[in-house]
Parts: C-alpha cells; structure tokens; sequence
C-alpha cells in the first residue's frame, strides 16, 4: 500500500486533488481511499488531505502518518506543518514553489519543485495549483499514467467547458514543468 499526504489551506482544493488522484487510479484498476483531515474548519485554516492506494482493498482508515509521498499546495505551510518530518525512507514531494520559498535540506528524499500557482495563473486564470501538481505527481513519481488524470479531471470538470479545458492544460504543463 502506498500513502499520500497533502498539504494545503481550506479552498485551495486538497480534497478535489485526493478525489481526483483517486479516481485516476481507480481507472488503473487499483483502490483507493481518499479523506480530509481539518482543525479549524475556515477558509485558509491549515488542512491535510490523504489518500491510500493498493492493488487490493484498503481496510486502514486511520490518518496517513508516514507517507510515501506528500503534495505540497501552499509553500507557507513547509515549516509551521514540518511538511518533510515523518516521511518513508526514498519518499518524493510535489511541491509547489513561490520566489521566497525555502526548502528545508532533508535525507532520503526525492524533492521536486515547480511554480505551481504561477504556472496556474498563466492557464487558468487563478492560483488554484492542485491540478498542476497532478501533473507532475504524475511524472515525478511513475505511479499513474497522465492519461488518468487527465480522465478524472474532464469527469470532474465537465459540466464546466472553459474550465475544463483550462485545468487539463495546468494538468499537462504541471507534468512538463518537473
């Protein structure tokens, strides 16, 4: 079983990236538990987002405390959530970056960034990165083709045509972009 951490604020789609991430591996013929984590439930309050997947049913149903990979929303949060504590040995971050972004210098982890909320402006309008990281989650860790994604984010975005398209592009310049 592999597990997924995301970091994010409330509204800044942590919950959209674990269900969409999770119905693109259920295309693969895997299974999939996608959940949220709040404290203080506002707007902008710090979140987690999980998500587990296996080649057989998940029965765990607990917090994701060690994960095999974490997807990073809001750089902000890097420090006060101690983004890169308690990770599995070889595990990889999606992170996304801002100009004032520092990296904390970690062992036994595959970090990549990219400037997720700018690449996000430029094509969607708005600094929503989660569908931009998809793309590199996608690249950066092997675990799911892109065509899956891009699957999940048109079911998830249809009824929505001008943002559709919009996403799918972030999607595919988010894998380019690592």
């Amino acid at each position: 079983m592999k597990e997924i951490k995301i970091f994010a604020r409330a509204g800044q789609g942590a919950i959209t990236t674990a269900a969409i991430l999770g119905e693109a591996l259920f295309y693969e013929n895997k299974y999939a538990y996608a959940f949220p984590h709040f404290g203080a439930a506002r707007m902008g309050a710090p979140m987690n987002a999980f998500l587990r997947f296996d080649d057989k049913p998940i029965r765990l149903r607990s917090k994701v405390y060690i994960p095999d990979y974490i997807i990073v929303v809001d750089p902000t949060l890097i420090e006060s959530e101690e983004c890169f504590s308690n990770l599995k040995k070889g595990a990889k971050a999606v992170v996304a970056v801002r100009e004032s972004t520092k990296i904390p210098s970690v062992t036994d982890v595959e970090i990549h960034t990219l400037p997720a909320e700018r690449i996000a402006q430029d094509i969607i309008g708005r600094p929503f990165a989660n569908t931009v990281l998809l793309g590199a989650f996608s690249k950066v860790t092997s675990e799911i083709k892109i065509d899956s994604i891009l699957e999940a984010v048109g079911k998830r975005f249809k009824a929505k045509p001008g943002i559709l398209e919009k996403n799918l592009d972030a999607v595919k310049k988010g894998y380019e972009s690592v």
